[in-house]
């Protein structure tokens, strides 16, 4: 399995020449800004706000839907009875069901959070290699140890989705019918997962005990020093302004 969250890291854009430590500063601060507004007038100015900034990084299309099909069903089962449950004003009755207008409404203001935070995210994530957004957070005060488990989580997490695809064709060669929800079916799966997990610890232990040898822990890297090119401060000057500006219409309208 292919690290595929920055697999466009590599191409040119405005996005792509911003700075990473000052990407992260402004684009985590857009998403928390997003995350604060409960006006739906503001909606539509979130997502266009998001639109164009997808549009700059020139991230194809496709890389966005790809990954919004999982979360998207998610947040999708979470959201999908609300309509029907929250609320008292009725637009819309059909036998037992009612639709509901306090409904409606919760599920466009937390589909348009969602939306726009979830592809700022993703725009903050692949347009630079995953491994410089790390040494960008420790340059901004990340813990070491915290930078170094995010990243093996990043890596060995392919690696045992890997391992575990390899398991279950092992399994259907063997005669494993998958579709099919059985007492023994769920047996097989228990010992997939079992199997997954005393696999993933040896690993992990391997590995440690690999980076040790390799004088891991022995000291620890000084932080760098925080400074930005004009052109990168200009752009978190910017996307804070546009953080700000949709808190204070929060509070202030």
């Amino acid at each position: 399995m292919k690290l595929t969250l920055d697999e466009y890291a590599y191409l040119d854009s405005p996005i792509h020449r911003w700075d990473v430590k000052g990407k992260l500063i402004g684009l985590l601060a857009v998403i928390f800004a997003y995350a604060w507004v409960e006006d739906l007038r503001l909606i539509p100015g979130m997502l266009i706000t998001t639109m164009i900034l997808y549009f700059l990084s020139k991230l194809p299309l496709s890389f966005l839907l790809s990954r919004l099909t999982y979360p998207g069903l998610f947040i999708l089962g979470i959201v999908a009875l609300l309509p029907l449950t929250s609320g008292e004003t009725i637009l819309g009755q059909w036998g037992p069901f009612s639709l509901r207008q306090e409904g409606c409404l919760a599920v466009i203001l937390i589909a348009g959070r969602f939306l726009a935070m979830f592809t700022t995210g993703l725009v903050l994530f692949g347009t630079h290699p995953f491994i410089t957004t790390i040494k960008g957070m420790r340059s901004l005060g990340l813990s070491p140890i915290l930078a170094d488990m995010i990243l093996l989580s990043y890596r060995y997490l392919f690696e045992l989705g890997h391992q575990l695809t390899m398991m279950q064709r092992a399994t259907q060669l063997r005669g494993f019918q998958p579709g099919k929800i059985t007492r023994r079916n769920l047996q097989v799966y228990a010992a997939l997962a079992g199997s997954l997990l005393v696999r993933s610890y040896q690993q992990a232990e391997e590995v440690y005990k690999a980076m040790q040898l390799r004088g891991y822990g022995t000291s620890v890297p000084e932080k760098d020093r925080f400074s930005l090119d004009r052109y990168s401060l200009v752009a978190m000057t910017l996307s804070l302004t546009i953080a700000i500006s949709f808190v204070g219409l929060e509070i202030f309208v």
